[in-house]
């Protein structure tokens, strides 16, 4: 993670070079943010993982040779992996969900406008997800009911190892509120609110408030 006064470092990854510019571009114009690598490919990350330590991967779905979700999964199974949001060019995509739940921080349509797109990465490397209940829906939606059950059975079993306040903020979490919101609802301090995020991280097993979202989507509790 980077340090206060250094910029957050980027790893762009897409196999079209004028997409990759784009986003440089876009990039450069923000004195917090860097690019330090780009790859053209998912089979390309790792290394440039390891030579540039990233704060951040802006990484493309749809690649020839390891596409973007393939990759996001190798990289979030690594000890202190980079953030990670996907590119899609498409709202509601199959591949987009399974990559948040890989545990990818949350996308960006590769039409956002530039403003946007500086302050997703700014909201992900301080650990705060991009995705909102209604995404969420659009995307669970997509998949259709194929699995739903299981799915919410699982999800509900995994939920039922948190204590009665840890679930209230996880399906808080999974309606899209900030700890600032959090706090206000539940009449509890921002920090505690981290406390009980951090716990539920690590009893559950995962690696963001992203995935906290799915579950608490997966079990029928943010409707």
């Amino acid at each position: 993670m980077a340090e206060v006064n250094d910029p957050i470092r980027i790893l762009v990854v897409d196999d079209d070079p004028l997409v990759r510019a784009g986003l440089a571009m876009i990039i450069a114009t923000s004195p917090g943010l860097a690019v330090v690598a780009e790859a053209a490919d998912g089979t390309e990350v790792a290394a440039a993982v390891d030579a540039h330590a990233p704060d951040v991967v802006l990484m493309d779905i749809r690649m020839p040779t390891l596409d973007g979700l393939a990759a996001t999964e190798l990289l979030r199974a690594r000890p202190r992996p980079p953030e990670v949001i996907v590119l899609t060019t498409f709202h509601a995509d199959a591949y987009v969900l399974r990559a948040l739940r890989a545990g990818a921080s949350g996308f960006l349509l590769k039409d956002t406008r530039p403003a946007e797109i500086l302050r997703a990465i700014f909201r992900v490397a301080e650990g705060e997800p991009i995705l909102s209940p209604v995404v969420t829906r659009q995307l669970i939606a997509h998949l259709g009911e194929t699995g739903a059950e299981p799915r919410r059975r699982q999800a509900r079993a995994l939920l039922s190892r948190l204590s009665d306040r840890e679930r209230e903020v996880a399906v808080a979490v999974g309606r899209g509120r900030s700890n600032g919101e959090i706090s206000g609802e539940l009449f509890m301090s921002v920090a505690t609110v981290k406390a009980h995020v951090s716990r539920i991280l690590t009893k559950l097993d995962l690696n963001n408030r992203t995935q906290i979202a799915l579950l608490a989507h997966d079990a029928g509790l943010t409707g």
